[in-house]
């Protein structure tokens, strides 16, 4: 069985229902078998470091220069 792990920022229900509908759809169209499993790991821009930087601040600079 395979297994799809998704990681991403936090969404929400209807969105993560709509996501796991997708990809399972199109794994099984590739795969051509119907167990697939889809794990969403949500990391929060806290958690996140790009370029030395966590994406929360990153956010907060791209703010006050826009």
């Amino acid at each position: 069985m395979p297994t799809i792990t998704i990681e991403g920022p936090p969404i929400d229900v209807k969105k993560k229902r709509e996501l796991v509908k997708k990809v399972t759809g199109i794994a099984v169209n590739i795969y051509k078998i119907e167990h697939i499993t889809v794990l969403i790991k949500e990391n929060p821009p806290e958690n996140v470091g790009v370029d030395g930087q966590l994406l929360l601040d990153r956010k907060k600079l791209a703010k006050q220069k826009g």
